[in-house]
């Protein structure tokens, strides 16, 4: 039996919160990770696009090359990362890939989508834990247009696609001269140079899936928020985002690996308790707003100041 390693990737280096292109070099050059949490959250990401495929999965026409890349680019990291994990056999174009963790064997021709049950991404991204989006450059820009995104941070694929860069984050209250930067600096990323950056949120409950689409389900959750059940119900969300250039098709493959920690997880480190308790007491209004923490900030910053 393989064991999987626990991981929480946090977010904040120092005790004040700031929108930067904090984007860095990932090191090693690996956009997939394999957790603790990997039965479960494969489980989940394929019940949710058995029951959603709506809003969970869409390509646009034209993107089979880039989405074939992309199955070239996450299996060969799988294959070369986690080999206790999963195993391929190439013999010209018919490829023989197994997971070992869920006993699954696949048997495709690379390049021929009717030999897989499903669109190329949509198949890899089955395999794996992350959200996977492709974004196709052209007339300087780049726009969304596949994606398998199953754990969303209230956000919409259904709506997005299609769209943008800086109509995608149109929302975010970051300024018009940080937003061009971050786009010039996408625009300019270069094949086997891939990059990292964490974003994080806090959320009431412990959903993976919460999409504008549900906000009846998990949006009143944020209003039963109390002294009593904070640090169980309160969860620091945290996104461990990648891109990377896929040089036959020059577009962009973005990989979203959620992370939950709930509050009392987090006073059980103290170094941890002090900057996020830190960062929510000087967080912007305009921050609490567009994150969407009015309604329970001050109970997760009360409990934090009994744990310090």
């Amino acid at each position: 039996m393989v064991s999987l390693k626990k991981r929480f990737p946090f977010p904040f280096e120092e005790d004040r919160h700031r929108y930067s292109n904090n984007l860095k070099p990932l090191e090693p050059p690996c956009c997939i990770q394999i957790t603790a949490e990997y039965f479960d959250e494969v489980s989940e990401k394929r019940r949710l696009l058995e029951a959603h495929p709506e809003r969970c999965f869409h390509a646009l026409p034209g993107t089979l090359e880039a989405q074939w890349e992309a199955v070239d680019t996450v299996v060969h990291q799988l294959v070369q990362n986690y080999p206790d994990c999963f195993w391929l056999d190439k013999r010209e174009d018919r490829w023989t890939f197994q997971n070992r963790l869920l006993d699954e064997t696949y048997q495709f021709t690379f390049g021929d989508a009717n030999t897989l049950p499903v669109q190329p991404l949509d198949w890899i991204g089955r395999q794996v834990q992350e959200d996977l989006l492709i974004m196709v450059q052209r007339d300087d820009d780049i726009f969304l247009e596949a994606g398998q995104l199953c754990f969303p941070s209230v956000w919409s694929l259904t709506f997005d696609l299609g769209m943008s860069f800086q109509e995608i984050h149109h929302p975010v209250p970051w300024s018009n001269e940080l937003s061009e930067k971050i786009r010039r600096f996408l625009l300019r990323v270069e094949a086997g140079q891939p990059w990292t950056r964490l974003n994080w949120a806090m959320q009431a409950g412990k959903r993976l899936h919460i999409p504008p689409e549900t906000f009846d389900e998990w949006g009143p959750e944020r209003y039963l928020v109390t002294q009593e059940n904070v640090a169980d119900m309160v969860h620091l969300r945290v996104e461990e985002q990648c891109v990377l250039r896929l040089p036959g098709s020059n577009a962009l493959l973005f990989s979203i690996h959620t992370y939950l920690k709930s509050v009392g997880e987090l006073s059980q480190r103290p170094d941890w308790a002090h900057k996020v308790h830190s960062v929510l007491t000087t967080l912007p209004e305009a921050i609490i707003a567009y994150k969407g923490l009015s309604a329970y900030r001050k109970q997760v910053i009360d409990y934090l100041e009994r744990c310090l």
